[in-house]
């Protein structure tokens, strides 16, 4: 049997039933079932076999070697799988392939942003091409600062390749 105390204390541990804007970022963004099974399944073969920009990007990520932060690959965040996951720093990097949808690419980068990830694009021709200033912009968000509610605000981090 619970008692009053008990009862309204359970009812300020959930979350509000009003439509605010974090839940409306959450609806849908955690999947159950086949999906889930489904997409985890393609993580596994994507980490399987690997891009080349991914397994360079990866063999400068793992070990903790960029900042001492632990990164994983091919990570199931919501409904989308992210090539790299840092969980402690709330950080995402997704690598753009050639001929990448631009406006799919957007949609996810804004709903991970929209649940307070911080999502760092990068073109894979930049990874392959400059590796170093891939890892430096990398390393240079991994020791920022980080609050959760403003990067909730924030939009996607897109760095694309130079031509100099």
């Amino acid at each position: 049997m619970t008692t009053d105390s008990e009862t309204s204390a359970r009812k300020t541990l959930g979350i509000a039933a009003g439509g605010g804007p974090k839940a409306d970022a959450r609806a849908g963004f955690a999947l159950t079932g086949a999906r889930l099974e489904k997409l985890k399944e393609r993580a596994r073969d994507q980490r399987r076999d690997p891009t080349e920009a991914q397994a360079a990007l990866w063999s400068e990520l793992s070990g903790s070697r960029l900042g001492g932060v632990r990164f994983t690959r091919q990570a199931v965040v919501g409904s989308t799988i992210v090539d790299f996951a840092c969980p402690s720093r709330w950080i995402v990097l997704s690598l753009s392939p050639e001929g990448a949808n631009p406006e799919v690419e957007a949609l996810q980068d804004k709903k991970l942003a929209d649940v307070g990830l911080r999502v760092l694009r990068f073109a894979e021709s930049a990874v392959l091409a400059d590796i170093a200033g891939v890892t430096k912009a990398i390393t240079a968000e991994v020791n920022k600062p980080f609050d959760k509610r403003a990067a909730r605000k924030g939009a996607t981090l897109r760095f694309e390749a130079n031509d100099d």
